[in-house]
Order: C-alpha cells, then sequence, then structure tokens
C-alpha cells in the first residue's frame, strides 16, 4: 500500500507532467498566434478557457475518436468598469486577425447581470472555476515575459484522463448533465467520473 506522502508526491509529479503537456500543446504553431493575439487585446485579468482548451486537449489525446472540435475560442476577462461593448471590440479584432474563427469574448465582471440563473464573479478565475466540469474550468494566457501560464482550480487530471465531472456548484445543474450526455456521444473514450 502506498504511504500518503508517496501518493502525495505522485500527484504532485503527474500535476506538473499534466502542464507540461498543456504548455507544448499551445505552443503549437496552429495555437501560440492566438494566444499571442489574445494577449495584444490587453483584455484585463483574462484567460482562454472552455471548450477551446478541453477539446484541443482531449482532441490530441483521442484523435479521430473524438469528434468535439473547437467551436469557439472562449476567452474570459475581468472589468467591472466596462460594459459589454469592450467584448465586441475584442471579439471583432481576433475575428479580423483569425478570419476562419470565432471567439466568445465575455466579462465574467457582468456574466451575473445579464445570463439569467447565473452567478456574480469576483474575478476571472472565480468566473471559470464554476464552469459546467472540472475539464472545461481551465485556463491558459500568454503572459508578457511570453510564458504559457495555466489556471487549474481543480488540477489537469479530468483534463488529461478524459473525466467529465462537474465543478463542485453545478454538480446538480441539468446543463452540466446534458453537456455530458454530449461529450459521451462525440467522444466515447471519455469516461464519467465516479
Amino acid at each position: 500500500m502506498m504511504k500518503p506522502a508517496d501518493a502525495a508526491a505522485e500527484s504532485v509529479e503527474r500535476e506538473l507532467t499534466y502542464e507540461s503537456r498543456l504548455r507544448q500543446i499551445f505552443s503549437s504553431r496552429e495555437l501560440l498566434p492566438i494566444l499571442e493575439a489574445i494577449r495584444e487585446t490587453e483584455l484585463p485579468d483574462l484567460w482562454l478557457a472552455g471548450g477551446a482548451v478541453r477539446n484541443t486537449v482531449w482532441k490530441h489525446l483521442f484523435g479521430d475518436d473524438c469528434q468535439l472540435g473547437i467551436k469557439d475560442f472562449d476567452i474570459a476577462f475581468f472589468d467591472k468598469h466596462a460594459g459589454r461593448e469592450r467584448e465586441a471590440v475584442a471579439r471583432e479584432a481576433l475575428q479580423a486577425a483569425f478570419p476562419g474563427l470565432k471567439f466568445d469574448v465575455k466579462n465574467q465582471a457582468s456574466f451575473g447581470v445579464w445570463r439569467d440563473g447565473k452567478f456574480t464573479f469576483t474575478s476571472s478565475e472565480d468566473g471559470v472555476s464554476n464552469w459546467l466540469h472540472t475539464a472545461t474550468a481551465v485556463g491558459v494566457r500568454l503572459n508578457d515575459s511570453h510564458e504559457i501560464e495555466i489556471f487549474q482550480p481543480y488540477g489537469l487530471q479530468d483534463l488529461f484522463e478524459g473525466v467529465i465531472r462537474p465543478t463542485p456548484r453545478q454538480k446538480d445543474d441539468p446543463a452540466a448533465e446534458a453537456k455530458k450526455d454530449e461529450f459521451l456521444r462525440k467522444c466515447p473514450r471519455l469516461r464519467v467520473a465516479e
């Protein structure tokens, strides 16, 4: 039987390996220019998160067995003084730079105001932490030193092991259940958390 200290060390090592793999995936010729353009929007407290991160990793892991594509690039930022127009300006700039792609830019400061039944957040990290699933609640961004930073409130194990698990706030949300069913239809090698 593994000692608790050994299990903890193994868990830390696994997370470091997953972080390295995530940085490697997003350092690709296809994705790094997108991260650079997102950084250039100068949106405060921004993260690329959601399906763009999740589906990129799952496609990387499962290849043609996974039919989950990138519908859009979800960008979360936080600016309590900005209105919805700041979202539109950033989205238009990004779509002009990458005409074949779609960008969904959302200010987490106002998310709870315009989206019925949702929560009010205190930061981008707070918003992303409350997205439907742990594998979706992962953010990446390029910092000013040109390094990829990772936000992972629930770790990266579920993402890299193809586990569908609702975030704590969403565990009874019917939307999380519906998304789980969609994920399993399109990517049958995924598994549901026990």
